[in-house]
């Protein structure tokens, strides 16, 4: 029976004969049989490494794992997959095992940003919360490669409560961010409870999850997850796509159930060279994600983790991309250029510079044509008085959602959020008859 197409029937049928195309769309059939050892690869791919450069790279996978879902691995140009964008993210260099001086394990220092096992407190209002330690595929370009297959487990709840704890009694936090490993790791139960005991929570205004699965199991992404997930708004959904060639059919389908689910969703690519580093690609996978309703949200420069330095460009080729996005495309299809500062001090911004100028009355800037112009600031610019005492504030700071108009006589009857069914004239006779039996009651 027909899988999909004729290349993931050939990998299906190779790793079972009697697989069908209900297999193949099982996501569980797809991460039981995911490809973790060279050989497998070879017998799956038809691709041979000689001898020499296989030892070097079991030496590679000997220190950071090797998982693929069949899924991804079907994408990759077996023709020419020594340039392919699939093959350079999931199969394994040796040149992970190059570890500059400057490299480090630990790059965010997210773990002495940890209050609490799974806790990650680096910003004032929001943290992020690891709920699984398991991914579906092990990305090369891991930030957090010190991690990929240590302890491939989902916590327990009493781990999980602890986190939950440290939330409730933290007011200040009012975004969480669920991340991994992929949270979608977890059954659709396990990531329900955990999403109902945080929004339990007063002050948790919003609930984020990061995931890669509409990118490398887009499978996962069931009826029944989506149904759960609907549930829980707001809930917003942040997927890792870095190249347009990703954006598959599935992949596609995926995205359309969350977006539908009325999920907001947003896209983190990760600058690499040799996959995406190119003005072109760039501008196309922004293009394909928001006609996919996926809003580019970050354009990552690439963390300082152990063994990613042959990923790594410089940021002058970030700001080039940049250069070819902000004006030439759509504004809401633009990224923000980040770099991770290194040591935990957060997500930095790097832009090209529009701001040529300025003097106390007239700034000068610059279009992404080139074009000179000059804006004129206002001579007096007197600010309100504040005095400082935000909470007895009768200026204008009234944060709280506006009150709607109250409709007033006829307007009022017609109107669906009044509950009025009559209007009484004042000093009315039988209105004052009513009163005044009511009190000799």
């Amino acid at each position: 029976m027909v899988i999909y197409d004729e290349k993931q029937q050939e990998i299906a049928e190779k790793i079972n004969p009697k697989a069908i195309i209900s297999n193949w769309k099982d996501w569980k059939w797809q991460l039981k049989n995911s490809i973790k050892d060279i050989s497998t690869f070879e017998r799956l791919t038809g691709i041979k490494f000689e001898k020499k450069k296989r030892a070097l790279l079991e030496q590679t996978v000997a220190k950071f794992p090797l998982s693929i879902t069949p899924y991804y691995l079907s994408l990759i140009d077996t023709t020419d997959y020594k340039n392919d964008p699939f093959f350079l993210q999931s199969f394994p260099s040796p040149s992970e095992l190059i570890v500059e001086k400057y490299d480090m394990i630990d790059p965010l220092s997210e773990d002495r940003d940890s209050p609490v096992t799974g806790i990650i407190h680096r910003y004032p209002d929001r943290v992020l919360f690891h709920i699984s330690n398991i991914c579906s595929m092990y990305c090369r370009h891991c930030t957090r490669k010190r991690k990929v297959g240590d302890i491939d487990s989902i916590p327990g709840k009493d781990d999980i409560a602890k986190g939950i704890e440290y939330i409730r009694n933290t007011p200040v936090v009012r975004d969480v961010l669920l991340s991994g490993g992929d949270p979608f790791m977890l059954s659709d139960n396990y990531l329900d409870w955990i999403l109902t005991e945080l929004q339990k929570i007063p002050h948790v205004e919003v609930i984020r999850i990061g995931t890669r699965m509409p990118v490398v199991l887009p499978y996962r992404i069931t009826n029944e997850l989506v149904a759960m997930l609907k549930k829980h708004h707001p809930l917003w959904i942040n997927t890792h796509f870095n190249h347009p060639r990703a954006i598959t059919d599935s992949s596609i389908e995926a995205l359309r159930k969350l977006a539908d689910a009325g999920i907001p969703l947003g896209n983190q690519t990760v600058l690499l060279a040799g996959v995406n580093d190119c003005p072109r690609i760039m501008k196309r996978l922004v293009h394909r994600l928001v006609q996919n309703r996926v809003r580019p949200y970050y354009l990552y420069q690439c963390d300082l983790s152990e063994g990613l330095s042959h990923f790594r460009t410089p940021v002058g080729k970030g700001i080039e991309i940049m250069e070819s996005l902000i004006g030439h495309t759509s504004g809401f299809a633009v990224p923000t250029y980040v770099i991770d500062a290194p040591g935990g001090g957060g997500k930095i911004p790097v832009m090209p510079n529009y701001l040529i100028s300025w003097s106390t009355n007239k700034v000068v800037l610059r279009n992404y044509e080139g074009v000179i112009t000059t804006y004129k600031e206002p001579d007096s610019y007197e600010p309100i008085f504040c005095d400082r005492n935000c909470k007895s504030c009768k200026l204008q700071l009234k944060l709280d959602g506006a009150e709607e108009k109250h409709a007033i006589g006829i307007e009022k009857l017609l109107s669906d959020y009044d509950d009025a069914i009559s209007l009484i004239p004042e000093n009315n006779d039988r209105m004052d008859r009513r009163s005044e039996r009511k009190d000799y009651e």
